[in-house]
């Protein structure tokens, strides 16, 4: 054999050394790697739904409030927080104040939040009369927490309109004329309830179940809304049952 035929036996391509190498791990557990090609994978395309951003709420009471122009702070005693006036309650101008703290209920952030839900409820607590004249001015800021659709602030709304109804006399019969403007939200979740099956329902316990609070509301202002609360009742929600007759 001459030295060019040696020369070129050792000169082996890659592929070779290659498939050498491979035939050396016959028997020894398998090799770490294959040649055979890969298969192409199937790229899945994926969607996801758009989060939904709420509606950013600007409200006079917070606009009022950094600029201190309400007599309201936050108070604490141990653990509990509560609502500390600055003036006597019994001083101030219902006309002016109540439409604020109302504006204010649709608040989702502290301490805006919890002052306008606890000052609307000691402002109510204190009516002492002043509260009859004021309730065309509360319409407005009624209507636009409950089209908010917002879980949370239509409940707290509903308790708020539990407590103006039975507050003072004759704001029952007022709020008749003012149906249309807050009842169709009332239609749309009345039939908003929980079904849980075998499981304890807390939101009943809360007072945050959204369906049984319209009920209550509703039974409440045909109650305290005189001979027509109920057939403007019925006129909206037209699946709404009288409970003035199961009461006798």
């Amino acid at each position: 054999m001459t030295s060019l035929q040696c020369r070129s036996n050792a000169v082996k391509t890659k592929s070779q050394m290659r498939q050498e190498s491979m035939r050396s791990y016959i028997g020894k557990g398998g090799a770490s790697s294959s040649l055979a090609k890969p298969k192409e994978k199937k790229v899945v395309k994926t969607t996801f739904a758009p989060k939904v951003q709420r509606r950013k709420i600007r409200t006079e009471f917070r606009r009022f409030y950094d600029r201190g122009d309400l007599p309201i702070q936050v108070s604490f005693t141990g653990v509990t927080r509560r609502v500390a006036w600055k003036v006597d309650i019994d001083k101030l101008n219902y006309h002016h104040y109540l439409p604020i703290f109302f504006d204010g209920l649709r608040e989702r952030e502290e301490p805006y939040k919890f002052l306008a839900l606890q000052g609307t409820k000691d402002l109510l607590n204190a009516g002492n009369g002043r509260i009859l004249p004021v309730v065309p001015q509360l319409i407005i800021p009624i209507k636009e927490a409950l089209n908010t659709k917002e879980h949370e602030i239509i409940c707290t709304m509903l308790k708020v309109l539990q407590q103006l109804v039975e507050s003072e006399e004759g704001i029952g019969e007022c709020l008749v004329k003012y149906y249309r403007q807050i009842l169709p939200v009332f239609n749309i979740f009345k039939n908003c309830n929980r079904n849980l099956g075998d499981r304890i329902d807390y939101s009943q316990q809360k007072g945050t179940n959204l369906g049984d609070l319209i009920e209550q509301t509703l039974e409440l202002f045909e109650v305290k809304g005189g001979e027509e609360a109920f057939l403007h009742i019925k006129y909206y929600i037209p699946v709404y049952e009288s409970h003035v007759s199961n009461m006798f």
